[in-house]
C-alpha cells in the first residue's frame, strides 16, 4: 500500500469525508422524519380532541395551558412545513453525496485494480 499515488490517497481521503458527510446527513434526515411523524400524531390527536378540552404546550420542563387551540394547530402545521422543506433539502444533499460517493468508490476501485498489475 506504500505505492499508492498522492492522487489516489487524496481520493481515498475524499471518499472517507463524503462517507462521513453522508452518514451525518442521513442521521439528520432520520431525526427530522421522526419529528414530522410526531407532529402528525400530535395534529391528529389535537383534531380529535373536543374543543372544550384543555391543551398544554411543553416549554422547557414546564407544561403551560394554552388558551387558543387553533393557534397551537397553526404553529404545529407551520413547523411541519418547515421540517418538510428541510427534509427535502437533506434528500437532495443526500442524493448528491451518494452520487459522489459512488463515483469516488468506482474511481478508487479502478485505480487499485489497474495499479495491482504494476
Amino acid at each position: 500500500m506504500k505505492d499508492i499515488s498522492p492522487q489516489l490517497q487524496n481520493q481515498i481521503t475524499q471518499f472517507q469525508q463524503v462517507q462521513q458527510q453522508l452518514q451525518s446527513v442521513s442521521a439528520q434526515k432520520f431525526q427530522m422524519d421522526a419529528q414530522m411523524k410526531e407532529m402528525d400524531r400530535t395534529l391528529e390527536e389535537l383534531a380529535s380532541t373536543p374543543e372544550e378540552s384543555d391543551v398544554y404546550r411543553s416549554v422547557g420542563s414546564l407544561l403551560i395551558k394554552v388558551q387558543d387551540k387553533t393557534k397551537v394547530k397553526n404553529d404545529l402545521e407551520e413547523s411541519k412545513e418547515t421540517l418538510e422543506i428541510r427534509v427535502k433539502a437533506l434528500e437532495r444533499q443526500e442524493k448528491t453525496l451518494r452520487e459522489k460517493f459512488q463515483s469516488l468508490q468506482e474511481s478508487i476501485n479502478k485505480a487499485l485494480g489497474s495499479g495491482q498489475g504494476n
